[in-house]
């Protein structure tokens, strides 16, 4: 999209690549986002749902989701602002043979260094490219190493503004802020990469779609990497008490 032409901030930009948790600073932004650019807040064509965050759920209680609350509203609202400034057509915006996608899908191909193997639908309704583990990590390598603005342009927003990429209280916010010039993002059904500035980089998916064994994976490879950071270990309870933990056996 910043190929394309996309002029956003900073916040804009780490609201645009976040799976966020469906605060209220993360609501207010995409709305500041579309409403500052004349953009209907009903041209938003991402899925309904609730909170993702854990305790923006619990406050959100029984009221129904909305698209602002789902955790890709932000980059739903970056693909508008985009269409908006090339003067492309808005309302198909998801569709597979949009300029839009044509260039998004692109760019996922140069940057992993191998063709899309499929294309599909995510959750969030936006057009969904598959590509190898391997091609995500070489993609995520490519990022943080380039010295082209437009990736660094990325990466700076994203550490800067971590609540936003994620969320207060979430596993990539909180590493984000201790661990210096490291760059993080989750994705749906166990996805997560992590990238320091040196080009190292993990790139995880864990096939049943679960959350636990992410920091014990990342814990175990930092050790191996001779980087600090906090302990995230997972331990298992007891009546109380801590009778093991989740160990990554890599």
């Amino acid at each position: 999209m910043l190929k394309a032409g996309l002029a956003v901030d900073d916040q804009e930009l780490a609201m645009i690549c976040a799976s966020h948790s469906g605060n209220q600073i993360h609501i207010d932004l995409v709305t500041k986002m579309l409403e500052k650019r004349d953009i209907s807040l009903t041209a938003l064509k991402n899925a309904i749902d609730k909170p993702l965050g854990e305790k923006e759920k619990i406050n959100w209680g029984d009221k129904p989701g909305t698209q602002f609350t789902q955790n890709c509203s932000g980059k739903h609202a970056g693909m508008l602002i985009t269409c908006q400034q090339n003067g492309w057509d808005m309302d198909s915006y998801l569709e597979m043979n949009h300029p839009l996608q044509i260039a998004i899908k692109s760019e996922i191909e140069l940057l992993a260094g191998e063709k899309v193997s499929t294309s599909t639908f995510d959750g969030c309704g936006a057009p969904l490219f598959a590509i190898s583990l391997i091609g995500l990590a070489r993609a995520i390598q490519a990022l943080v190493k380039s010295n082209q603005p437009i990736y660094k342009q990325i990466v700076k927003a994203c550490t800067t503004y971590p609540e936003l990429v994620a969320g207060e209280g979430r596993l990539t916010t909180r590493m984000m802020r201790a661990v210096p010039g490291l760059f993080m993002k989750e994705g749906a059904e166990g996805i997560e990469v992590c990238a320091l500035s040196d080009g190292r980089v993990i790139a995880i998916k864990i096939i049943d779609g679960s959350w636990r064994p992410v920091a014990p994976i990342i814990m175990e490879v930092f050790k191996r990497w001779s980087v600090s950071m906090p302990d995230e270990s997972v331990k298992i309870y007891a009546a109380g008490s801590v009778i093991g933990e989740i160990r990554a056996n890599i």
